[in-house]
Parts: structure tokens; C-alpha cells; sequence
């Protein structure tokens, strides 16, 4: 497990495990299609790690329009 993980800095930094998760979810995803790192010198690295890294260094983050497209319209419930 990554150590950082342990910790609750990152979870506090991006505002708790639910949107941690999810912008490390998203994040991976962008990875695994070819996204370059947004960090140096990560040689070694797995890619959750180079996500955790980003988050620590305040190079990504949950952006506002992000989560509001996880939220359901109501109109659309109807």
C-alpha cells in the first residue's frame, strides 16, 4: 500500500476519501490512455503512485464542475 495513503493529509488536502477516490479513479484513467505525468522524475513509479504524487504536489485536483457531473439532474428524474 502506498504509505501516503495511510496518512490523512492527502484525504484532508482534496476535501475526503470520497472525492480522493474519485480523482485518483479519474486521474488513473487519463494515465492509462496515455496522459503524461504532470510530475518529474518517475522512473519506478507505479501509476497510483504518480497520482498520489500529483495530488501532494497540488498539480491536480476535484475540480467544482467535475463532481457536479456526478450529481443527477432532477428534471431528468421525472
Amino acid at each position: 500500500m502506498i504509505e501516503e495513503l495511510k496518512d490523512t493529509e492527502v484525504v484532508n488536502k482534496v476535501g475526503g476519501r470520497f472525492k480522493l477516490s474519485a480523482l485518483m479513479q479519474k486521474r488513473l484513467v487519463e494515465l492509462m490512455e496515455g496522459g503524461r505525468p504532470l510530475i518529474e522524475d518517475t522512473e519506478g513509479m507505479s501509476p497510483m503512485e504518480i497520482v498520489v504524487e500529483e495530488i501532494k504536489q497540488d498539480k491536480i485536483e476535484l475540480t467544482a464542475e467535475a463532481e457536479e457531473k456526478k450529481k443527477p439532474n432532477p428534471a431528468d428524474l421525472l
